[in-house]
């Protein structure tokens, strides 16, 4: 989705495998032209925004967000909800999240 500057592009989901949504913010980078500068991110972390409307708040800073937005994400998310990780998945997790 277009942010509210037009040259910022705003990204927002649901992240299976770390049990989050995230919002990823971009934008023309200042110095090498063609390529995208990260501005804002979050939901990298396990667990850091677990509903949509905690990934909404942080979008409406950079984007104007459809009405309907909370209802699709949370459609996204109870998809994967019979989903599991996979083993090499699983190992990951575990390595970088450890109880």
């Amino acid at each position: 989705m277009t942010g509210i500057n037009s040259a910022t592009t705003v990204a927002i989901g649901w992240d299976r495998p770390l049990e989050t949504f995230f919002v990823q913010v971009l934008g023309p980078h200042p110095e090498m032209e063609g390529e995208d500068e990260i501005l804002f991110w979050r939901g990298t972390d396990l667990r850091e925004l677990p509903t949509a409307a905690d990934a909404i708040a942080e979008a409406r800073n950079w984007a104007i967000l459809p009405a309907d937005l909370n209802a699709t994400l949370e459609t996204d998310r109870l998809k994967t909800l019979g989903k599991s990780d996979g083993e090499h998945q699983a190992a990951v997790k575990r390595r970088l999240f450890p109880d």
